[in-house]
């Protein structure tokens, strides 16, 4: 099995390059998907009410995650504490799943004398902010989803963020120190600024490498 992490900032395009790699036949684990899935699970719900109030409730009992963006993204030290908080509730929990996921695939991995293709399952990862979570420990391969600044922060405008969502998330991604490790191991790079057809042709070229690099997956 192969394990590939996308990392890029938001609105770089990783959701464009996720999907190519699934038209080749890997399976995506989207986080933000997950993590609005955790948000729905009775003891996740209650540690986040306990954490935030209940004006994080709709009228029907679940997370209203525009209202929880509110409290978590902004430029103040409480804005911070409280997207910690939260990171210590979502996160684990988050993990868990795509490690368990991650198992079944293995565990469903047949032996390579019975396989009908020369390669085995290839897992991708789409989880934002990887490297700094500590999340690129599960990959083998990373591709660094790059796209110029102007046309990212239009591609962000069209989110409907507030400046102070969008800036927070900014400060979120940041040059830590494990990024900059990676940055200097990076192993493929995706431009995605261009058109769909410029983007897909340089993943599908990463695609036939990372194939020939791991012929007996």
């Amino acid at each position: 099995m192969l394990v590939i992490g996308l990392i890029g900032k938001i609105g770089a395009g990783k959701s464009t390059v996720a999907r190519r790699l699934a038209e080749h036949g890997a399976e995506v684990i989207d986080a933000d998907a997950i993590a609005h899935q955790v948000l729905e699970e009775a003891a996740a719900k209650a540690a986040v009410v306990a954490a935030f109030g209940e004006e994080v409730l709709d009228s029907q009992g679940c997370v209203q995650r525009r209202s929880l963006a509110e409290k978590v993204f902004g430029p103040t030290p409480e804005h911070a504490a409280r997207l910690a908080t939260l990171e210590t509730i979502i996160h684990p929990r988050v993990r868990q799943w795509i490690s368990q996921r991650l198992e079944q695939v293995r565990a469903a991995e047949p032996a390579v004398e019975n396989r009908q293709s020369r390669s085995g399952p290839v897992v991708v990862l789409d989880v934002p902010l990887l490297v700094q979570a500590g999340w690129d420990d599960l990959c083998q391969e990373l591709i660094i989803v790059e796209c110029d600044e102007k046309v990212r922060r239009e591609r962000l405008k069209q989110r409907s963020w507030s400046d102070a969502h969008v800036e927070a998330r900014e400060a979120a991604w940041g040059l830590q120190s494990p990024f900059c490790r990676v940055l200097e191991q990076k192993r493929a790079t995706v431009d995605a600024a261009d058109s769909l057809a410029y983007t897909f042709d340089q993943v599908d070229r990463l695609w036939l490498a990372f194939v020939a690099k791991h012929p007996a997956l």
